[in-house]
């Protein structure tokens, strides 16, 4: 029966690699039955790695994703492992019902570890620790005259430290956008899991407690970091997405901003509600891990990216990871339309505006790209690929004679 849970099991020898960061259409996760193997990440610069060992699984993301393998796995001593096909999941879970709890609280914490990773290296900032970060966010979307945002900021900092020195002058500022803002944000019941949200209103903001995650239904939604007064776009998520599970998970403040990016219906999911899902809905928990693992895959895909020294070599690289997200075939000669425009693609590439310098029109003067309703087209998706791989060559090259010096 196809998705019966039978895996195949394996036996390597000591040092026998499992599978090598890169390959590509992983398909496989491994369950350690003898043994031990090291886990090694490239893209964190994690030479020494760490262990699994009898009873954990690994290449789980990387097969849940099914993009390539995002981890080396290599043998420590001679090992026995179960190796499970990703249809194989859904019965696993079926059978071992506390493998989807771990399993999905591991993304979320893997994923909690890869975004202080990628805002260290790429953004260098780590989150707040308080809640004046919400402060600074409020500022900013005050000063862009997305005054929806702004209010909403300033109204969860004062419900989240009603006793603060300056809530008086926060109170002010709401006060005044007030009698400015026309549309006003749509504030549904706890318990109410279909909700609608129009462009432009933010969701949660960076370093706010929160209790619920979504999925979204229709429309897109788009996850930012404010750095030094400066709008980092981390991603643009559309439908099937689903976002905002660390707080959930892990109790933890928001990791990012969620801003309505184009008039949204999202599926609500609160502590409660998940409970349920995770024992009632084994079916929509392989969608959630399946959702996890692309995120986490792309984050690595974006910390890898942040090696690449060149603008423009980021930019094509980050547009690439977007093909690569959206299982496009990137040696397609085909045009290819984007749900998103050079702004939002030099965010992504972690540019902030200040190191800008134009390009945005270097990137369009290429020939590569045109715009098409501020949207991004792609001429040839191909073309994406081959500029990629001829910086990433190129940093290769200027790396290999610094090290010869």
């Amino acid at each position: 029966m196809s998705g019966e849970f039978q895996p195949d099991t394996v036996h390597l020898k000591k040092d026998a690699y499992v599978f090598v960061e890169g390959k590509q259409h992983a398909d496989k996760f491994y369950i350690v039955k003898h043994g031990d193997v090291r886990i090694i990440r490239e893209a964190l610069n994690d030479d020494i790695g760490s262990v699994i060992g009898p009873g954990e699984m690994f290449g789980l993301i990387s097969t849940m994703a099914a993009h390539g393998y995002i981890e080396s796995a290599v043998a420590m001593n001679n090992v026995t492992l179960m190796a499970v096909e990703r249809k194989q999941y859904g019965s696993l879970i079926r059978k071992v019902n506390s493998i989807a709890v771990n399993s999905i609280k591991a993304f979320s914490q893997r994923l909690r570890e890869l975004d202080v990773a990628f805002s260290q290296r790429a953004l260098k900032n780590t989150a707040q620790s308080d809640y004046s970060h919400i402060i600074q966010i409020g500022d900013f979307y005050k000063n862009s005259n997305k005054l929806n945002s702004a209010l909403y900021a300033y109204s969860r900092y004062c419900d989240l430290c009603p006793d603060a020195y300056d809530i008086d002058l926060i109170k002010a500022r709401i006060a005044d956008l007030k009698s400015c803002v026309v549309a006003t944000r749509v504030e549904y019941a706890p318990d109410k899991m279909v909700r609608k949200y129009p462009k432009e209103h933010l969701l949660f903001a960076e370093g706010e407690t929160g209790n619920t995650m979504y999925i979204i239904q229709d429309g897109a939604v788009k996850i930012t970091k404010i750095v030094d007064n400066k709008e980092i776009i981390l991603a643009v998520l559309g439908k099937g997405d689903i976002f905002g599970e660390m707080a959930l998970l892990e109790d933890k403040p928001r990791a990012a901003t969620a801003e309505v990016y184009e008039d949204c219906t999202l599926l609500a999911v609160n502590r409660d509600n998940f409970t349920n899902l995770i024992r009632d809905q084994p079916d929509m928990v392989v969608r959630m891990a399946t959702l996890m693992s692309e995120r986490i895959w792309l984050l690595y895909r974006q910390l890898d990216n942040t090696l690449i020294e060149n603008p423009l070599g980021r930019i094509y690289d980050a547009l690439l990871i977007q093909l690569e997200k959206n299982r496009v075939d990137i040696n397609s000669s085909e045009p290819y339309q984007c749900n998103f425009g050079i702004k939002e693609l030099i965010g992504m590439a972690g540019i902030p505006e200040s190191e800008n310098k134009h390009l945005d029109r270097k990137v369009i003067g290429d020939g590569k790209l045109t715009l098409k309703d501020d949207k991004i087209q792609i001429i040839k998706i191909s073309d994406i690929l081959k500029e990629s791989q001829f910086y990433r060559k190129a940093q290769k090259i200027a790396e290999n004679r610094k090290g010869s010096l």
